[in-house]
This record gives structure tokens, sequence and C-alpha cells, in this order.
């Protein structure tokens, strides 16, 4: 007998949906049509017709003015869902399958839709109970003051020193750039010494493991160092 899904649960195309409108948010970006006709990869009228179709459901509202798109209190909680199950499975490939770090956000975002609520609790208890992806970046329920003050790694200066607390959620998209990062071994906790900063070339070199290593400020402006460590020890609210 096969079990079909509740009929209020979200399609996996809305949950893909779902999920960018969240990260935009929470990069604290506007989310407009266009910019996720970009990240959605079809046409205009298909974003709309199936962004129309999520207002209708409960899942956004749609600004009458400036057409930007948010998440309702559904819609949030059904993205935060879909949102830690990305992250779990990310976890999961890595920490016991022994996935490449890089290749973990395009491998789960092939699983991550046919993990239930029991397969995730089981996760999560398997995981011990992580409050971050591979990646650095926060589970959804982890409260703020839980989570390091950190700035983009382009702001620092020539002789400073800090360690990565992550790369932003965006650029986990761009394979490419990932690889460059664990290669030179640019991962949350690693400590990183900055021995130049080239403005006139838009590059800065760093010494990372032992070696020094050249970047471009678009890879540099994606990794977060700390400022300030969390206030409190983790803890997850879900």
């Amino acid at each position: 007998m096969v079990r079909k899904a509740p009929l209020d649960t979200p399609s996996s195309t809305v949950e893909d949906y779902l999920m960018e409108i969240y990260d935009m948010s929470r990069a604290g970006q506007p989310v407009i049509a266009a910019r996720l006709t970009d990240k959605m990869g079809v046409a205009a009228p298909t974003v709309w017709n199936t962004v129309h179709r999520m207002q209708r459901d409960g899942h956004v509202d749609i600004d009458d003015h400036s057409k930007e798109i948010t998440l309702s209190a559904t819609g949030f909680k059904a993205a935060e869902s879909i949102k830690r199950r990305h992250l779990l499975t990310e976890r999961l490939l890595v920490d016991i399958l022994g996935l490449d770090w890089a290749d973990a956000h395009e491998e789960a975002h092939l699983i991550e839709h046919t993990i239930t609520p029991r397969v995730e609790a089981k996760i999560m208890a398997k995981l011990g109970n992580p409050t971050t992806c591979p990646h650095g970046n926060p589970m959804p329920g982890l409260e703020p003051a839980m989570r390091p003050t950190t700035r983009p790694l382009s702001t620092a200066k020539a002789g400073e020193a800090w360690d990565i607390d992550g790369i932003n959620e965006p650029a986990e998209e761009n394979h490419e750039l990932m690889t460059f990062y664990q290669r030179n071994g640019f991962v949350p906790g690693a400590h990183i010494v900055v021995k130049d900063v080239a403005s006139y070339n838009s590059t800065m070199t760093v010494e990372v493991g032992g070696q020094e290593v050249t970047l471009g400020m678009v890879a540099a402006e994606n990794l977060r160092i700390v400022i300030e460590p969390p206030a409190k020890t983790p803890a997850l609210s879900l």
C-alpha cells in the first residue's frame, strides 16, 4: 500500500520556493519575483503562477504596492521544516556517510523532500542535535543570542587574525566556489591570518592551515569571521 502525503503538505516545488524565500529573508534581501526567477531558473510567468497559488493556499503574502513576497505564519513554519530537513541531510551526508563537504548542498536538495518528521527526529538524535549545517549556517529555531557576532572576511585588514564561522547560504549554490573553500581549508572553525589586502585588484591573501591563499573579494565576502562568541550555549527550540 502506497501512503500519500496529507492534502495540506506542500509539494516539492512549493517547498523549493518556500526555502528560497526563507533563505532570502534570512539574508536580509527583499523577496521579489525577479529574484525568485533568477533563483528558480524558470520563466517569470511560471514564478508568478506558483507564487499566486502559494498566496491562495496561505503560504505567502504579496504586498499590493511593492509586490514584495513574504512568508505567512503557515508558510514560515513549513519553510523552517524544509530548511531543517535540508541542513540535517547535509549533516548526515558529511558526518555519517563521509560525502565531500562541497557536495553536500546539492545532494541534500535531492533527498530533503522525502524525509518525514519521524525520520527527521531520528536523524537529529543520531547526530547529537546539531545547531548548524556543515557549512556553519544555523538550524531553524536557534536563538540569535546563541549565535556568534560575525562580519565578512572581506572587511578584515592585514595583520588581523580570525576564526571562520561559516559560509553564507547563497554561496552554497556555487559548487566551484564551495570546492575552492574546501580545498583550501576555508571551513567553520578554521583560524586565518590576513597577510595582505590588495584593493587595486580586489584580492586578499590569508594564511590558513599553514599555507598562504589568495582569494577574490567576492569569495571573501561570503566567508563569515567571528567577532564575538555566542552569549550562551547553543540550543534548539523546535
